[in-house]
């Protein structure tokens, strides 16, 4: 008899066991198939559960950094962070507030000369893959020359919001000078993994809840792209082969990891105004099939140690405050 019971729970064990097997690798693959598809797939936020609030000891404080919005139409397909000194070595083109001279060839003493769009004077780089609409083909440059199947009109953004925010559970340090960060996986459709995926699509009506699809935004609500960046560092290093082990992610509850220490957290909100139906489109390699999951930043600090320290002491004493 007992023999018979453990070869009964084995056999309810294993159809259980392939049930879910299955039920995960459809759902996966549903996943893969709604990142790689341009108009399908998409999603309404009000369905995604929001974030979490921060907790009653999270420190309160909040920079509003004014960069504009890239009216000067900075773009190009540099990356100076992932790839710098290369030109075209994105192979899809960004967009940029801030820093007016950034390129693949920029250098720390060229980015502390230039000018900025930041009308405090902060001439730190921001920049992001462009958005665009496939169904209209665009005359202007960049609208065609990145190549690798990003073409279409670049869609303008209505408003670019740079804001940094302090730690949940305790005291920013400050960013060194030239610190490189990105957020965000390039190649999150191939990569097998969501480890990296940081993209958070969303719409304007619902401003805390985000998916990693394209949004479907009600009639008169913009679309909205939410790029969070790593904000625990490891006191050493401006940057790193990889371009990420420099700076990780605290955890949910805001706690950096072992060795690594907070530092202000840089959030970008960029928001387009896209008719219910239009077919957008995000610039990405050609083998990501511009899976809205592929959305990633980058960032090079090129505050004064003035201006880092105005925004050190702003987050810490919970304050808010505009440059």
């Amino acid at each position: 008899m007992g023999n018979e019971h453990r070869l009964l729970a084995l056999l309810v064990f294993l159809v259980l066991g392939t049930g879910l097997a299955a039920a995960a690798l459809g759902a996966t693959r549903a996943d893969r198939a709604g990142q790689g598809s341009v108009s399908g797939g998409r999603v309404d936020p009000r369905e995604v559960v929001p974030t979490a609030p921060a907790g009653p000891d999270a420190s309160a404080g909040r920079v509003s950094v004014a960069c504009g919005r890239n009216a000067e139409g900075h773009w190009n397909e540099d990356n100076l962070v992932v790839s710098p000194g290369l030109r075209a070595g994105a192979h899809h083109t960004h967009a940029y507030v801030g820093n007016l001279s950034t390129d693949a060839l920029s250098t720390d003493a060229s980015l502390s000369a230039s000018a900025t769009s930041c009308v405090g004077g902060d001439r730190s780089t921001y920049y992001w893959p462009v958005l665009r609409r496939t169904d209209r083909p665009g005359d202007r440059g960049h609208e065609g020359a990145a190549g690798h199947g990003n073409t279409g009109e670049i869609l303008p953004e209505e408003s670019v919001a740079v804001e940094f925010r302090g730690n949940p559970v305790g005291k920013v340090v400050p960013m060194p000078r030239f610190l490189r960060a990105m957020t965000g996986d390039a190649v999150a459709y191939t990569a097998g993994s969501g480890a990296d995926v940081r993209a958070r699509w969303g719409c304007s009506g619902s401003p805390d809840r985000f998916t990693t699809r394209y949004p479907r935004c009600p009639a008169g609500q913009a679309v909205t792209r939410t790029l969070v960046f790593p904000s625990c560092w490891n006191g050493l290093d401006t940057t790193a082969p990889d371009h990420r082990s420099h700076l990780r992610f605290p955890s949910d509850r805001g706690v950096c990891p072992r060795d690594t220490f907070p530092v202000p957290e840089l959030r970008l909100t960029l928001s387009y105004a896209v008719a219910p139906g239009v077919p957008i489109a995000l610039d990405s390699f050609p083998e990501q099939r511009h899976s809205p999951a592929t959305d990633h930043a980058m960032f090079v600090d090129v505050m004064t140690d003035a201006q880092m320290g105005a925004l050190v002491a702003c987050l810490n004493e919970g304050r808010a405050c505009r440059t």
